[in-house]
Order: C-alpha cells, then structure tokens, then sequence
C-alpha cells in the first residue's frame, strides 16, 4: 500500500521528468509546412511557424547565423519525429553567432520563427528554394540518443517465482 509519503515523491519524481522546453506558440500558423511554403511563399510571409529537424549545416555569416534544417513532424514535447517522413528543407535565421560544434550536423532542433522569405540553393546538382525562418525562439535538443519522452508504467502481477508484487517505474 502506498503511503503519502511515498505518492508525495512519486508525484515529485513525475513532475521532474516531465519538464519540456516551452515555446511561445502564439500567432503560430501550424498549417504551414516548409513544402507548402516553398510553393506559395506569398502566401505564408510574416506568418510565424512552430518547425523542427535534424541540422544538416550551419553557416556564420558577419551578422547571423544560417543553419540549414531538414524538418519533420513534430511530437506532442515539439520534438521532431525522426522515424516519420520528411516535410522539407528550411533555413533558419539568428541574429549573431551560433556555434557551430553546438548546432552540429545532426543534432534536433526546434524553432518558433516569422517566415522572411526563401532563399534559392542547391542539393547536390538540382536547385531548392528554401523558406527562410527569422528564428524569435529555438531549443537545441540535448544529444541523449535514450529519449522516448517521459512515461510511467504501474504494474502488479506474479512473477515467474510465482511471488506477487506490485510496481511503479518511471521511465524517460
């Protein structure tokens, strides 16, 4: 039986696991998506956007920093969902320097930014318009490959002693 005590900390321990970044979503046009910006960017100009990838590259210019994302869909924490099909390439825009070895190739990153415009480029030989993001928010997610988002698992069933018992795992 648990005691008060006992649901206290377990309620505690949940709380602490439970922490995720937390983004101005106000104003946010969640319709839009890099593709569907890249084909009527006239459309989307000066809506803002909640997106999220994986960093493909970044580049310090003298005043800003570009980091080229590769977007995905989003998870209820705002991170992006890898393992879900790709949305589109988009630039990011921060004023001042980022630091490259931090917003490295690969790593997620999430963005609440207005929609500036696109800029042209290639991918290998074939050219891509880019929608640029002026980024107002970002979350560089930590590089813990074991993030599955916070779960709790209660439990109560014999093992194969064939002893009862009850549990309570909290899982991240």
């Amino acid at each position: 039986m648990l005691t008060r005590c006992n649901l206290f900390i377990i309620l505690l321990l949940l709380s602490a696991c439970a922490s995720t970044p937390t983004f101005n979503t106000g104003g946010v046009d969640r319709s839009l998506t890099p593709r569907g910006v890249t084909a009527e960017p006239q459309l989307a100009g000066g809506k803002y956007v909640l997106w999220g990838g994986t960093i493909l590259t970044t580049i310090n210019l003298k005043d800003k920093t570009q980091v080229e994302v590769l977007a995905y869909p989003l998870d209820s924490d705002q991170r992006p969902q890898r393992h879900r099909e790709p949305l589109g390439r988009f630039i990011l825009e921060r004023a001042g320097f980022l630091e490259p070895a931090s917003y490295a190739e690969g790593r997620l990153i999430t963005t609440v930014g207005k929609v500036a415009g696109t800029l042209a480029g290639q991918i290998d030989a074939s050219d891509y318009r880019y929608p640029v993001i002026a980024a107002r928010q970002l979350y560089l997610w930590p590089r813990d490959r074991r993030y599955r988002g916070s779960s709790v698992h209660f439990g109560i069933g014999a093992s194969s002693g064939g002893h009862w018992g009850g549990g309570v795992g909290v899982g991240f």
